[in-house]
């Protein structure tokens, strides 16, 4: 990727800067976790197995929850703490250190639905995220088209990364705000291969194609598993005539995004960098995501050895993150309570008598 592919404002970088590198309710199984993208890739090539098979690997069902199930997520939580339960360790590693938010979207601040256009915040979500704005830089990080995701949060103080990355924007209030942008040349192939895959789907009841502006969706969630197979096969022979895209796999959700070396890890870096945080030890980023697409940015913290990674799950799951949450309503109640502790650290530090 060339700097030229990227627009920037003088906020954090130059035009000319050079770019980051890379760097429960019952019922729910404990067992059934997803697979990696490298894993379904892999099972997708194998000549035994189906198509359906690889999708039903990424998107585990429902089941009945065994002692055993309950032992493993207890083992997994050991290595993985509520970050509920664990707030005043966070916020002993917060102290002195500028707290920077990113936070996924889907299943992190609004439940997961079948519905993708009706993936809505709660007011009281929305009261919580407008609050840690204003103690704390924040970003919305999300695989949705980042106006999509402007419109579902509501809030004009943030920054959007939409596009798993590849569509960042800063606070609308700022016109000197950072944008970027590195996959615009992608998009006459997005817009066209979106037709494609409208007209291709329409056999399968329940399937919806979305445009995500710099990748697209492939939503399989209200689809009958009969139909999973025939309907990744037409995906597979759309994407077998546009080889500088590919396919990755997500809940119920095939994806289709341009082949660079950019993703949620990468939009991290860009926006610390932009704020002035990227080579600071005093600065802490906390990322709170759900999706495997998250992984990407709990990667980065993990080798950077600088920041916390929060995964919201309530099953057990391979992950980078350091501390997990089961569902938004934790998240809500941690974002609130980082509120709470910012504002009772600063009224601390001003009423500390001199000596």
């Amino acid at each position: 990727m060339t700097n030229q592919d990227v627009v920037v404002s003088e906020m954090g970088i130059t035009a000319g800067a050079a770019l980051p590198g890379p760097g429960g309710p019952a019922g729910l199984s404990m067992r059934q976790t997803y697979l990696d993208l490298a894993a379904a890739a892999a099972v997708a090539r194998s000549a035994s197995c189906t198509w359906a098979e690889t999708m039903r690997a990424s998107s585990p069902t429902r089941s009945s929850r065994s002692a055993a199930d309950v032992d493993e997520f207890t083992a997994w939580v050991s290595k993985h703490p509520s970050a509920l339960t664990k707030f005043e360790e966070i916020a002993g590693k917060s102290r002195g250190k500028k707290i920077v938010m990113f936070m996924d979207y889907d299943g992190t601040l609004s439940p997961i639905v079948a519905d993708p256009d009706a993936a809505y915040m709660s007011d009281a979500m929305r009261a919580a995220v407008r609050e840690v704005a204003k103690n704390f830089p924040t970003a919305i990080v999300s695989g949705r088209c980042r106006d999509k995701v402007r419109n579902f949060v509501g809030l004009s103080d943030l920054y959007y990364a939409g596009s798993h990355g590849m569509d960042i924007k800063g606070p609308s209030s700022n016109p000197e705000s950072v944008l970027c942008q590195p996959a615009s040349e992608f998009l006459p192939m997005i817009n066209e291969v979106y037709k494609i895959l409208v007209e291709k789907t329409k056999s399968t009841p329940g399937a919806k194609v979305e445009n995500n502006k710099f990748c697209l969706s492939v939503h399989f969630r209200c689809v009958d598993e009969k139909r999973w197979n025939a309907l990744g096969e037409q995906v597979k022979a759309v994407m077998k005539e546009y080889p500088k895209l590919k396919l990755t796999y997500g809940r119920k959700v095939l994806e289709i995004r341009p082949s660079i070396k950019w993703d949620k890890g990468q939009a991290l870096e860009f926006l610390l960098e932009s704020l002035g945080f990227a080579n600071c030890s005093d600065v802490l980023p906390v990322y709170i995501g759900d999706d495997r697409t998250d992984e990407d940015a709990f990667k980065v913290l993990k080798k950077r050895g600088q920041g916390i990674g929060i995964l919201v799950s309530k099953c057990p799951k391979e992950t980078n993150a350091s501390y997990s949450l089961q569902d938004p309503t934790e998240v809500m109640e941690f974002l609130l309570r980082l509120v709470e502790w910012k504002r009772k650290s600063s009224s601390s530090l001003m009423i500390r008598p001199r000596v």
